[in-house]
C-alpha cells in the first residue's frame, strides 16, 4: 500500500523493485497506489503502470488529503491477510520486506521498519522526534519512539477503525485501537534519489499536534496540572502577603510585583482557554462529518 504524491519520478523504479522481491514472498499479492491529489503526472504515470503489472491497482483521490488519509483509504481496499506500507520515494529498500514479514511472522500484530541511519536534515529529524515523542503519550507503547512509515500490519486489524470517519488521522493510533502487539525491526534507508521531501518541519509539528489533540486528553491533563500549580502558587502568595503584613505590619511594596502576578495568571487563564479551543474545535469538525478521503476513481482491476 503506497500513498503517492508527486512522485512520477520514482514510480517506475518502485515497482520494478517489488516485481522483484514480492513473487519471492508468496504467490499472490497486490499493490495499492494511492494518489493523494498529485500536481505532476503520477496518475497518468499510475494508470500505465497497472497495465505493465497486472497486480497493481491505483486510487486517484478528489484532492490532497495527507498521506494518513491516503493510507486509510488504501488500508480498506486491501485483499490480503498482511498489508504493508512504505513510502513513494524509493528510501524505503523493497529488499527490507522480507525483514518485517519475517518479525510478523513471530506472532506480532504490527512491526515498523526503523531506519539504520536517517537520511533528513538537522530540522527534518528533530520534527520526526518531536512527532515520535508525541505519539509515544498517545500510542502508550514505547514502539512509538522507533515507528515509522514502512510497516507491515494483519489487515485484520482495521476492523477497530472500520466505522472511522475524520479529517484528523493518525494510522499508528488506528493500529492501536486494535492490538498492542507492536515490535519494530532495523532496516535499510535510502537516500531520496529526485524531488523534495513532502513532510516539512512546519508539517510535521502540526501533524504531532493534531495527534496530540486529536486522540488523546493529555494537554487537557497538562492544563488542569498547570492551572492547579498556578492556583497553589498564588496561595503561597497570598500567605506571603499576609504573614510580611502581620509580622512586619506592611504590605509588599511596588506595582510591578502585582503587574508581574496578574501577567503571569492571565497569561496561564489563556493558556488553558486555547487548548480547551483546539478541542471544540476537534469536536466541531467532527460534528461536521467531514469525510477522511474522497475517492475520485479507480483503474480497472
Amino acid at each position: 500500500m503506497i500513498p503517492v504524491y508527486n512522485s512520477e519520478g520514482s514510480l517506475e523504479k518502485l515497482l520494478a523493485g517489488l516485481s522483484q522481491t514480492l513473487p519471492e514472498q508468496g504467490a499472490e499479492f497486490e499493490v495499492i497506489l494511492v494518489n493523494d491529489g498529485s500536481r505532476d503526472r503520477s496518475w497518468e504515470l499510475i494508470t500505465e503502470l497497472v497495465q505493465v503489472y497486472p497486480w497493481a491497482s491505483g486510487i486517484n483521490l478528489m484532492r490532497n488529503c495527507g498521506q494518513h488519509n491516503a493510507l486509510l483509504c488504501g488500508i480498506r481496499s486491501v485483499k490480503y491477510d498482511t498489508t504493508i506500507t512504505m513510502d513513494d520515494d524509493l528510501q524505503h529498500p523493497t529488499q527490507e520486506i522480507p525483514k518485517l514479514l519475517a518479525k510478523l511472522s513471530e506472532g506480532y500484530d504490527v512491526v515498523y521498519g526503523t531506519p539504520l541511519q536517517q537520511q533528513h536534515g538537522l530540522l527534518r529529524n528533530a520534527a520526526s522526534w518531536v512527532t515520535k515523542l508525541a505519539l509515544q503519550g498517545t500510542m502508550g507503547a514505547d514502539t512509538a519512539r522507533h515507528i515509522s512509515a514502512f510497516r507491515a500490519f494483519r489487515t485484520r486489524l482495521r476492523d477497530a477503525f472500520s466505522h472511522y470517519q475524520n479529517p484528523y488521522v493518525s494510522v499508528d493510533v488506528l493500529l492501536t485501537w486494535g492490538t498492542t502487539s507492536f515490535s519494530t525491526v532495523m532496516v535499510r534507508h535510502d537516500p531520496r534519489l529526485s524531488g523534495e521531501t513532502n513532510y516539512t518541519f512546519r508539517k510535521l509539528v502540526v501533524h504531532a499536534l493534531n495527534m496530540i489533540t486529536g486522540f488523546s486528553v493529555l494537554p487537557l491533563r497538562f492544563a488542569s496540572l498547570l492551572g492547579f500549580s498556578f492556583a497553589l502558587f498564588g496561595l503561597l502568595v497570598l500567605i506571603y502577603v499576609i504573614g510580611r503584613y502581620l509580622i512586619q505590619g506592611e504590605s509588599v511594596p511596588g506595582f510591578p510585583f502585582l503587574a508581574s502576578i496578574i501577567a503571569v495568571f492571565s497569561g496561564v487563564q489563556l493558556f488553558a482557554l486555547g487548548i480547551i479551543g483546539e478541542y471544540l474545535a476537534r469536536m466541531h469538525f467532527r460534528l461536521m462529518d467531514r469525510p477522511s478521503y474522497v475517492i475520485r476513481e479507480k483503474t480497472s482491476e
